[in-house]
């Protein structure tokens, strides 16, 4: 398509915001056509902050047949519905994650835009992390030589203020708790890492310092063809809030990933490093507190892919992996049985 490509944005919650500035930080590429919430004081706030169309009607970006994709984000149990009217009116779609609130939903949004020959892209940014990509380097390259042992670790915190909008952290609104809705980013860079498991076992607890009816305690163990063995460690009740860490020991080295700060030790005694910063971007009260420079590369990735007719970096088919482990997690927390990752 030469020229701006036309854009829509549905839901204008908490997580608009760094899409609203990537948005305008490619405003050469892009062009706002109109942005919807069923709140009209949310959409006038919008407007005022971001300078960018507010409408009355998702049916205005729908119907426009200028608009060729939507940016979805809207909560979870939202997007089955949504997802199948974009592709019901021809649009592409950017998601903001999760898939879906539920297992079901998660596949049948994958499904609707794959029958209509339409590309769904996924806000699973950490991959995008600079640090990020040079360990998947590494590990492509085989320089941290066979992996041995990983793990997962998201301490973060969430106050009384973040679960005081209505449903949040409730199972009818958001579909699960620590593990869908925070550790998710995570979870996905690391099978993007590493793959899935064959197998896991886990426990999963909900609190009781807040009102939610999700889990915001997790520990699991994951067991890999091949001899990888690897834990999660994931809560939302670690204040202050910590940067969240992936870590991988290798036959040949140890890799390191705290937040987007990458240390690696090799054992022909060489080192690696690599990134930027260790803070908790987005793991302490403020959910908000990170820039939008990844957000930025995730929603030029997917303007490349419709530009280009390629698939983006994550893809819908690809962010089916990460809800494939969390819902085995669950499900072995719920029977207290080592369950196998489903197909």
């Amino acid at each position: 398509m030469a020229g701006r490509r036309r854009v829509g944005v549905i839901g204008l919650g908490m997580a608009a915001t760094p899409h609203a500035q990537s948005l305008l930080d490619l405003a050469d590429r892009v062009e706002v056509a109109g942005c919807f919430s069923p709140s009209a004081d949310r959409r006038a706030a919008f407007a005022a902050r971001f300078g960018l169309p507010a409408v009355d009607r998702a049916e205005a970006i729908l119907d426009d047949p200028t608009v060729s994709a939507v940016l979805l984000l809207t909560p979870p149990d939202t997007h089955a519905d949504l997802v199948a009217r974009c592709a019901a009116a021809g649009k592409h779609v950017l998601l903001e994650k999760p898939l879906d609130a539920t297992p079901a939903g998660c596949r049948a949004v994958v499904e609707s835009m794959e029958r209509a020959g339409l590309t769904l892209g996924v806000m699973l940014q950490h991959r995008f992390r600079a640090a990020a990509e040079r360990l998947a380097e590494l590990l492509r390259t085989g320089t941290l030589g066979r992996p041995l042992s990983a793990s997962v670790v998201v301490r973060w915190w969430r106050d009384d203020a973040y679960y005081a909008q209505p449903g949040r952290g409730m199972k009818a609104r958001d579909g699960g708790g620590v593990l869908l809705t925070q550790a998710i980013h995570t979870l996905d860079l690391y099978v993007s890492l590493l793959g899935l498991p064959r197998e896991v076992a886990a426990f999963a607890n909900t609190s009781g310092l807040r009102p939610i009816d999700t889990e915001d305690v997790v520990c699991a163990a994951l067991r890999y063809d091949g001899g990888l063995l690897a834990t999660v460690d994931a809560t939302t009740a670690a204040y202050p809030g910590y940067p969240e860490r992936i870590e991988i020991a290798g036959t040949a080295g140890s890799a390191l990933l705290t937040g987007d700060r990458l240390e690696v030790q090799l054992r022909s005694g060489g080192t690696v490093q690599a990134g930027e910063t260790a803070g908790t971007l987005g793991g302490g009260a403020d959910p908000m507190a990170f820039s939008n420079a990844h957000h930025r590369a995730v929603l030029a990735d997917f303007l490349d892919a419709l530009d280009h007719g390629t698939q983006p970096r994550v893809s819908g088919r690809e962010a089916l992996k990460v809800h494939r482990l969390i819902e085995a997690i669950l499900q072995a927390s719920e029977s207290g049985a080592v369950t196998a990752v489903p197909e």
